[in-house]
């Protein structure tokens, strides 16, 4: 019924790393040509933590988007756009928290954890609280139905299908719905009304979820229905009402493999990280002076490569011959450290060669990049736009 559409977004915390790109940009970059994507900068989000701070926010949204236009984002291919530039998303939130139980906020795992570890922060904030419902604001005005996610970002996902599936039990019957839904099914046709009818039966009296599943790729292939009317017979299949907004599904991304220049994840917070648009000569440099493994005192020193951070670089990097010889060369101290590092350093700067290239001309020509969001935020409005209008009038807010 809903579009197969993607929805992704990242705080604007600063340049961006490897790990950023290993970790969420190459997904992206494959997803952009796969579906139709919208990606946007959560600065609304970004205050929740960082409220006491908003130069930081400011001054980092466009370097972000360079840094997702250098490493591939295209676009061409997807919408980007910055989450404050949509008020809709406010609007939806708000009147989301209208059926939002408590319970359901402070449950959310990252609640209590985020706390914990922000201690420096006063995260007694209704903002902070109620950032798993502005997060799934952003994902149902665009009735989005994948999200890309690390798997400890899944309960948010189920949060947000909670949430759905509640707004559109408490919103989605409208007066004379079964009715109205009777009315539509015999738009099908006097055939396809009766497998309809077959397929709503076993599902409702015996759980048959590919009578489920074969009743939606029926309503999917009719093209003489109105929207409305296919939103109708969603919902009356699984017994409930009008489907209003989507349920997303999580789509699982693999956890970046991508280490730090001190063996620990690449992080801003622990300082060893190499970023997307870093010169050659501090690459090299940072490359050069990592530490190794700390038995290989002299050069003559056999290591051990599973000690030594630079032979997780390899292991991102590095072809299977590089990856043998580095190891054989490493346990027998064929190779000394420096020539252990000169092929990270090489598949790095070719890596980055492309980004430093796309980057020149939006370093050279801001209001290119301007230009790409505004057009972004455009389109995004329109979308959040066409969900709002059937919100407001489920909510009875429609006073046109």
């Amino acid at each position: 019924m809903f579009a197969d559409r993607v929805l992704s977004g990242m705080r604007p915390t600063g340049g961006l790393h490897l790990g950023h790109y290993h970790g969420v940009l190459k997904n992206w970059i494959e997803l952009q040509h796969q579906f139709e994507c919208l990606f946007f900068v959560a600065d609304w989000h970004a205050l929740t933590t960082h409220y006491d701070t908003p130069e930081i926010i400011e001054e980092h949204v466009w370097d972000m988007v360079i840094d997702w236009l250098a490493a591939g984002v295209d676009p061409a291919q997807a919408t980007l756009f910055i989450q404050s530039r949509v008020p809709a998303h406010a609007e939806l939130h708000v009147l989301l928290s209208m059926i939002t139980p408590l319970g359901w906020l402070e449950r959310v795992p990252s609640y209590k954890d985020q706390q914990e570890k922000l201690v420096e922060k006063e995260l007694n904030t209704y903002g902070f609280l109620g950032y798993p419902l502005l997060q799934s604001a952003d994902i149902l005005i665009y009735r989005a139905t994948r999200v890309p996610v690390g798997e400890d970002q899944t309960p948010h996902i189920e949060f947000t299908r909670e949430i759905a599936r509640r707004f559109n039990h408490v919103y989605g019957k409208e007066p004379g719905f079964q009715e109205k839904a009777e009315a539509a099914i015999k738009k099908l046709g006097s055939r396809k009304a009766r497998l309809y009818r077959d397929l709503r039966n076993r599902y409702q009296e015996q759980g048959d979820d590919e009578a489920l599943a074969a009743a939606k790729s029926l309503l999917d292939e009719q093209q003489n229905l109105s929207m409305g009317d296919q939103e109708r017979l969603f919902g009356y299949l699984e017994g409930g009402g009008k489907m209003i907004l989507s349920e997303p599904e999580a789509m699982l991304t693999k956890a970046s493999k991508m280490p730090g220049l001190d063996g620990q994840k690449m992080s801003k917070s622990y300082n060893n990280t190499i970023t997307l648009r870093e010169d050659p000569e501090s690459v090299t440099r940072k490359i050069r002076t990592m530490p190794t493994d700390p038995a290989r005192v002299r050069r003559t020193d056999p290591g051990t490569p599973e000690k030594c951070p630079v032979w997780q670089f390899h292991l991102v990097y590095s072809d299977e011959d590089t990856k043998r010889w580095a190891y054989e060369g490493c346990i027998t101290a064929g190779i000394g450290c420096l020539d252990c590092k000169q092929p990270v350093i090489d598949a790095i700067l070719t890596e980055q060669r492309p980004m430093h290239q796309r980057a020149r001309m939006y370093e050279e020509e801001p209001s290119l990049v301007r230009n790409i969001i505004a057009d972004g935020c455009e389109r995004a409005d329109k979308l959040a736009q066409e969900t709002m209008r059937e919100v407001r009038e489920a909510m009875g807010l429609d006073y046109s």
